[in-house]
C-alpha cells in the first residue's frame, strides 16, 4: 500500500528508512517540540493513540495514521523552528500586504515568478513605475512608503491601489494585493480593484465572546438575500433587522456564508478572490465588525463559511496567476484545475501557501472575532480524486489508500490545532460527504480536530423519499438508519435542509411539500386541503426528528424555518440579472393569517424544547420501534420519548409505547398542536398523566398506552 507525498507515492519500507536515516527525526530524537507542553496537546507514540481503543477495526489501517502523523509533527516542528511557533507564523498579515506603523506603510508581496513589482494606485495618479518593490531570493517582494511631512500616510484611506507587475510571461499587467483586507467593484468597467483600508475611527469590540455552547444550533445566513426587497443587503441591515428575529427564533449559532470577497455574486460566495478581504457587497469591515459584537451581546456565536479549498480561476481580480505561472498558489498543470467547479487546486506543501493560510485563520479570528469556521469542500481537499465521480459506501479501505492527499490533510491538522489554540472554545466544522474516520477526533487523539461534520446524507435523504417515493412506501427502517449512522465518538450537526437543496434546479423542502397550493392555499382563512394538511405535518415532522435524532447539533437555512417558498437564484443572465430569488420573505412568517407563521412557532417550540430537556449533548439514543407497516418510529433521547407516526391515514387508540423511564409521562411538545397548524387531536391529553405499566414492552421494561394520530409527532417527559 502506498500513499501520495508531495506529489510522489512513497512506500511503507521508503518511509521507515528515510526516518531512521535522519538524525534529528522527531521520533527518535529531542526536538524542539519535546517539551511538556507539546506532550500534553499531542500523542506522537501511534500505538498509543486513542482512536484504536475505540474502533479497533482502524488498526489494520495503522500505517496510514503513521505517515500522516510523521509528516504533520515534521511540518509542525519546521514551522516552530523556523517561526518560533504555530501562532507566530500564522501572523503573515503583520508582514505581507499592507503594515501599518507610526512611521509609515510597508507592502510586502510574495511572488516569486515576477520580474519587476510596482505599486500605484489613487495615491499616485496611477503612475504605474513610480514606486518599484525590491525583491529577496525567496520571492518576497516590498517597499516602505514613509509618511509625508505633515504626518499623513502618502495613501489615503478608502483610496484604490493594485500592483503593476512584468510576470513570469513578460507581460505587464495589473493585480490586486493578494492580502488586501478590503477590495470595491469599479462602476465603469465591473473590474474590482483593492482598497486602502487604514479608517481614522476602527470599531471597538465591546462585548466578550460568548462561553463555551453546550450544544449547537445554528442559523445559516447569507447577508445579501436576507431581506425581503429584490436587491443585495448589507450587514448594518442584518445587524439591526434580522439579528433579533435570531435570538426570538432561539438559534445560538449564526453562520454567515459568502464573507471572504468574491467577484461573481452568483458563486454564493465559494469562488473566492480576494481571501483576507470583507465582502464589499455588503459593507465596510467596521460594518461586518458591528454584526459580530452585536451578536456578541446577544449570547449568539458566529461562525464563517470558510473556503480553502479552492479559489476562483478569475485571474483579473483574484490570485490566480498573480505571478504569471499556474503554479504560485496551486498546483501545476490539469492538477491544479478543480473542472467541476471551475476553480484552482491549492498545493498545500508549500510554506508559502500554508502561511497564508493559516494567517487568514488568524486573520478572521484575530481582527474580527468570529468564533469558528464551517470549512467547505473538506471532501475535495482529502483526496486526490476531489471525490469526482467516486461513490462511498463506508468500507475503510475506501478512506485509507493512494487516493487520499496527505499534504491536504495535515493543512487541515494544521489548521485545526491552530484555530484551538487562538481561541480552545473555537467551533470547525468540515462539510465533508466522503465519511472520512477521525475527521472529528482532536490531534491528540488520532484525529484530523474537526469538533463537527456535516451529516450531508440526511437532507438527501428527504428530497429523495419527497421527489421520488409515495408516502406509503417510506421505509421507516432506512429513515432510521439514515439518521442515527455516524461514527462513534464523532459529532454530527444534522439537518433537514441548508442553502444546497434551495439552489437552482432544485427547491424548499415547503416547495415539495406544498407544491402549487403554496401559492393559494396557505391562508388560515381558508378551508385546509389534503395537500396543506399533509405538507404542514410532514414539514414539522421531518424537522422534529431530524433534530431530535440526526446529531449533537443542529442546523438551518435562514426563512426555511417558517416553509420559505420557491427556490434560489442569484441575478444571472439566465435569469435577466433578477434578484427575485435571492431574498428572503419575512413577511409571509409575520403574517398571522397565514400557514408559514404556525410553521415558524413550530420551530421556536422545537428549539425550547431542547433548551428546556436538553438532548443533543447526550450520546445516548436508543430507538425501540421502526415499524414498516405502521409507519411509526419511536426513540428515547435525553430525558424524553418520542413517538413519530408517518402513516398517511392510519391512527392508532391505545398504542402501546415502550419506554425506559419510571414514572407516568406527559406531552411536552405534539406536532399536531392547534397553534403549530394542527388539529388537535389529543389536545385533551396535554396536561393528563399517561399511566405508567410495570410491564415490558418494545425491549423497555414500561410501557404507556396513548393515542396517536396519523402524520404526528409526540414528545413525553416522565413524572420522575
Amino acid at each position: 500500500m502506498q500513499y501520495i507525498d508531495q506529489g510522489s507515492a512513497i512506500s511503507t519500507k521508503q518511509v521507515s528508512g528515510r526516518r531512521l536515516q535522519k538524525k534529528n527525526s522527531l521520533f527518535y530524537q529531542q526536538s524542539v517540540l519535546e517539551n511538556e507542553e507539546f506532550t500534553q496537546r499531542y500523542e506522537k507514540n501511534i500505538d498509543e493513540l486513542k482512536i484504536f481503543k475505540d474502533d479497533h477495526q482502524l488498526q489494520a489501517y495503522k500505517q496510514h495514521f503513521q505517515i500522516r502523523n510523521v509528516k504533520f509533527f515534521e511540518q509542525l516542528e519546521q514551522i516552530v523552528k523556523v517561526e518560533s511557533s504555530l501562532k507566530d507564523f500564522a501572523k503573515g498579515y503583520e508582514k505581507y500586504g499592507f503594515v501599518i506603523s507610526e512611521s509609515g506603510i510597508m507592502y510586502k508581496e510574495w511572488a516569486p515568478g515576477a520580474k519587476e513589482v510596482y505599486l500605484t494606485g489613487d495615491f499616485n495618479n496611477w503612475d504605474k513605475t513610480q514606486y518599484s518593490l525590491t525583491s529577496d531570493t525567496f520571492g518576497n517582494w516590498e517597499i516602505f512608503l514613509p509618511r509625508n511631512e505633515d504626518g499623513t500616510y502618502m495613501i489615503n484611506h478608502g483610496s484604490r491601489v493594485k500592483t503593476y507587475i512584468k510576470n513570469a510571461k513578460d507581460e505587464y499587467v495589473y493585480r490586486i494585493p493578494a492580502w488586501i483586507r478590503m477590495t470595491w467593484q469599479n462602476d465603469e468597467n465591473k473590474m474590482f480593484d483593492g482598497v486602502f483600508y487604514n479608517p481614522e475611527n476602527r470599531y471597538e469590540f465591546k462585548n466578550n465572546r460568548p462561553g463555551k455552547l453546550r450544544s449547537l444550533k445554528i442559523y445559516e445566513v447569507h447577508i445579501g438575500m436576507a431581506g425581503v426587497e429584490p436587491r443585495v443587503h448589507t450587514f448594518k441591515e442584518f445587524t439591526q433587522q434580522v439579528l433579533p428575529r435570531v435570538v426570538k427564533l432561539g438559534y445560538n449559532v449564526i453562520q454567515i456564508m459568502a464573507i471572504q470577497e468574491h467577484a461573481y455574486y452568483g458563486s454564493f460566495g465559494y469562488h473566492v478572490t480576494n481571501f483576507f478581504a470583507v465582502s464589499s457587497r455588503f459593507g465596510s469591515p467596521d460594518d461586518l465588525k458591528e454584526l459580530i459584537d452585536t451578536a456578541h451581546q446577544y449570547g449568539i456565536h458566529v461562525l464563517m463559511d470558510l473556503v480553502h479549498s479552492h479559489a476562483s480561476s478569475n485571474v483579473q481580480d483574484g490570485i490566480n496567476e498573480w505571478d504569471g505561472t499556474d503554479y504560485q498558489y496551486f498546483h501545476a498543470g490539469t492538477k491544479g484545475n478543480h473542472n467541476l467547479w471551475d476553480s484552482k487546486v491549492f498545493d498545500y506543501s508549500k510554506w508559502e501557501v500554508m502561511r497564508f493560510f493559516l494567517s487568514n485563520l488568524s486573520w478572521w479570528l484575530n481582527e474580527y472575532q468570529f468564533d469558528g469556521f464551517r470549512f467547505d469542500g473538506i471532501t475535495s481537499m482529502l483526496y486526490i480524486h476531489h471525490g469526482n465521480g467516486h461513490g462511498f459506501t463506508g468500507g475503510l479501505h475506501e478512506y485509507f489508500n493512494e487516493q487520499v492527499d496527505l499534504d491536504s490533510l495535515v493543512y487541515l491538522m494544521l489548521a485545526n490545532d491552530l484555530i484551538h489554540e487562538i481561541n480552545p472554545d473555537a467551533i470547525t466544522i468540515a462539510e465533508e460527504v466522503s465519511g472520512y474516520p477521525s475527521l472529528c477526533r482532536t490531534i491528540k487523539e488520532g484525529g484530523i480536530g474537526f469538533d463537527y461534520r456535516m451529516a450531508m446524507a440526511i437532507p438527501d435523504k428527504w428530497i429523495k423519499l419527497l421527489k421520488e417515493v409515495k408516502d406509503d412506501d417510506w421505509d421507516m427502517e432506512d429513515i432510521t438508519n439514515t439518521l442515527t449512522n455516524r461514527r462513534y465518538l464523532e459529532n454530527c450537526i444534522c439537518y433537514a435542509e441548508c442553502h444546497d437543496q434551495a439552489l437552482v434546479g432544485d427547491k424548499t423542502l415547503s416547495m415539495w411539500l406544498f407544491d402549487k397550493e403554496i401559492y393559494t392555499q396557505m391562508s388560515t382563512l381558508t378551508p385546509e386541503t389534503l395537500v396543506t394538511f399533509r405538507g404542514m405535518a410532514l414539514h414539522k415532522m421531518i424537522r422534529l426528528i431530524t433534530f431530535a435524532l440526526g446529531g449533537e447539533g443542529y442546523l438551518t437555512f435562514m426563512g426555511n424555518e417558517f416553509g420559505h417558498p420557491e427556490w434560489i437564484d442569484f441575478p444571472r443572465e439566465g435569469n435577466g440579472w433578477s434578484y427575485h430569488h435571492a431574498t428572503r420573505r419575512w413577511d409571509l412568517a409575520d403574517n398571522q393569517t397565514l400557514r408559514f407563521s404556525k410553521l415558524l412557532q413550530f420551530d421556536i417550540e422545537m428549539l425550547n424544547l431542547e433548551l428546556k430537556y436538553p438532548w443533543l449533548p447526550d450520546g445516548q439514543q436508543w430507538v425501540t420501534e421502526k415499524h414498516n407497516d405502521m409507519k411509526v418510529i419511536i426513540f428515547e433521547r435525553g430525558s424524553l420519548l418520542f413517538v413519530f407516526n408517518f402513516h398517511p391515514s392510519q391512527s392508532y387508540e391505545h398504542f402501546k409505547v415502550g419506554t425506559k423511564f419510571n414514572g407516568d409521562h406527559f406531552i411536552v411538545l405534539d406536532t399536531d398542536d392547534m397553534r403549530f397548524g394542527g388539529h388537535s387531536r389529543v389536545s385533551p391529553s396535554y396536561n393528563k398523566p399517561f399511566t405508567l405499566f410495570k410491564e415490558g414492552w418494545q425491549g423497555r421494561p414500561n410501557h404507556i398506552q396513548i393515542y396517536l394520530p396519523n402524520r404526528c409527532a409526540i414528545v413525553f417527559k416522565s413524572a420522575e
